[in-house]
């Protein structure tokens, strides 16, 4: 994924001073990356969680997932996580399930599923597992007015950025991005810096095309603080 250092994106800056509002989260933000087609390893699961999950769960009091991402999270020690903090008292993460719409909103529903899946690899008629967490996440937060979604899948990202233009019915979801977050744990020092960096360059600067595209660390946080710095 190519990191946009050119333009200042209101929902990072927002979550700078308002921690409280509902970021639904994909899958891909439980599941610690797996770019062994690179590097010989998958990023380990208990250093994502001590430095990635754990901050973002202590920082964030309103985090949520839909229930078809939910299903997705198949391995015992992301279920585990999940639930975890799914039956905390009070709950930490919140699941969106479908049966909460009501007859107007599962029509509306339906209406930006039609929408969006045909620009996917998901087919409501097969109803395959290929993207199906992030339609059904999109057009259930659409429907009910959840500005957050929080991913790291370029096409989901592409829905949202790319409503008016493509017709997804979007046009009021606000993307975070994964890196926009490494820079949000950084720069409120809520997890090791020296960690973060590693995820940063196992998710962004690892391939050649990418240390192409994508700055090194360093120029990544100078950057963004020129750009998130406060007025």
């Amino acid at each position: 994924m190519k990191i946009n250092l050119i333009t200042l994106y209101p929902a990072l800056k927002s979550i700078f001073s308002f921690q409280n509002m509902i970021i639904t989260l994909d899958a891909n933000f439980f599941i610690p990356p797996d770019r062994s087609r690179y590097i010989n390893r998958a990023f380990d699961f208990q250093l994502f969680k001590r430095i990635w999950l754990d901050p973002i769960f202590k920082v964030f009091p309103n985090l949520a997932i839909h229930e078809a991402v939910y299903d997705e999270l198949i391995l015992p020690s992301f279920k585990i996580y999940a639930d975890t903090n799914v039956y905390a008292v009070p709950p930490k993460l919140l699941i969106h399930k479908d049966s909460s719409l009501t007859s107007e909103e599962m029509m509306l529903r339906d209406s930006i599923e039609e929408k969006i899946y045909p620009l996917t690899k998901y087919d409501p008629m097969l109803n395959n597992k290929d993207e199906r967490g992030e339609v059904k996440t999109l057009a259930y937060i659409a429907v009910k007015g959840l500005c957050y979604f929080a991913a790291n899948d370029f096409n989901a990202i592409q829905l949202i950025e790319k409503a008016k233009e493509w017709g997804t019915g979007l046009d009021n979801v606000k993307a975070i991005k994964m890196y926009e977050l490494i820079f949000y744990l950084y720069k409120n020092n809520l997890s090791d810096k020296k960690n973060l960096r590693i995820l940063y360059k196992y998710q962004y600067h690892l391939a050649k095309h990418e240390k192409s595209i994508n700055p090194e660390w360093s120029k990544f946080i100078e950057v963004m603080e020129s750009l998130y710095q406060e007025k």
